[in-house]
């Protein structure tokens, strides 16, 4: 294959700034469309890899922008999290509960993880009826709606019934359709590939 002419990478270039224009315009005008600023409810889901690393990303950001952060964990609590190291370096500006005694499989107790996702719930409400949190995490609740650990309609009204400006992310598989239906912005993660069908452990860093 021949490298193109002067010519020819002048008008390649010429074409490239063309499309670029007028995407920019519509980029712009979609922009300019959308002048609410209100707070939002995100749902991570699917069964790849990535719901909750999002979650703690979006943390980071709302950190990075004076946000108070607010984390309840559902599931997970069994054994302590990179990201509850981490973000317990911040008591004054992040309250992280992590609530669960580890994966179903694990517990093998409904009972009793009924309630403790009951007493994590709690926690959640009184995070979502403070404005002074401008982001609350709610990871791997879309389990505990999952199997019915709680009541989805009770979760979806106190969502519903939180500050103007609060942000809200909830992770986990298998979000509900009633969840999906007054989220925001809504991600199924896929799953494409994973190392741990290759034999290869959970690590810390990446996992957990």
């Amino acid at each position: 294959m021949t490298d193109p002419t002067p010519e020819q990478t002048a008008e390649l270039n010429e074409r490239h700034r063309v499309r670029m224009e007028r995407k920019k315009a519509i980029i712009d005008a979609k922009i300019a469309a959308a002048d609410k600023q209100i707070g939002i409810i995100i749902v991570n889901t699917g069964n790849g890899k990535g719901k909750s690393s999002s979650a703690f990303g979006m943390a980071a950001r709302a950190l990075g922008h004076g946000m108070k952060v607010g984390v309840v964990q559902f599931i997970k609590g069994a054994m302590s999290t990179g990201e509850e190291l981490f973000l317990r370096r911040f008591p004054d500006d992040v309250s992280f509960h992590a609530m669960g005694e580890g994966y179903t499989w694990e517990t093998q107790n409904r009972e009793r993880d009924i309630a403790k996702a009951g007493e994590a719930w709690e926690q959640a409400r009184r995070f979502l009826a403070d404005p002074a949190y401008g982001l609350v995490v709610l990871d791997e609740l879309n389990i505990a709606l999952k199997y019915r650990y709680l009541d989805v309609h009770t979760v979806i009204a106190d969502l519903l019934d939180r500050p103007e400006m609060q942000h809200v992310v909830v992770t986990g598989r298998a979000a509900p359709p009633e969840l999906i239906a007054v989220a925001d912005t809504v991600t199924e993660m896929n799953d494409v590939k994973h190392a741990f069908r290759a034999g290869i452990g959970a690590q810390a860093g990446t996992e957990w």
